[in-house]
């Protein structure tokens, strides 16, 4: 069978971590931050595991990362 390809995309967005949950980064954070309040921009801060429910779509186009 011939090797998958990994999506380039979703490579650069998401990452796994060694229970095989995926981790992503917060929206909202890149621009435009003058009118959030600094309690909203450290609330951004950091990474947060990805919902279940949306977790098998990126373990589709990352098929080597995960267990």
């Amino acid at each position: 069978m011939a090797k998958l390809k990994t999506n380039r995309a979703a490579a650069k967005r998401f990452k796994f971590t060694k229970s095989g949950k995926v981790k992503r980064s917060s929206a909202f954070a890149r621009h435009i931050l003058t009118k959030k309040t600094p309690k909203q921009k450290r609330g951004l801060r950091g990474t947060s595991i990805l919902a279940e429910q949306d977790e098998k779509e990126i373990k589709k186009l990352l098929p080597y990362g995960g267990k």
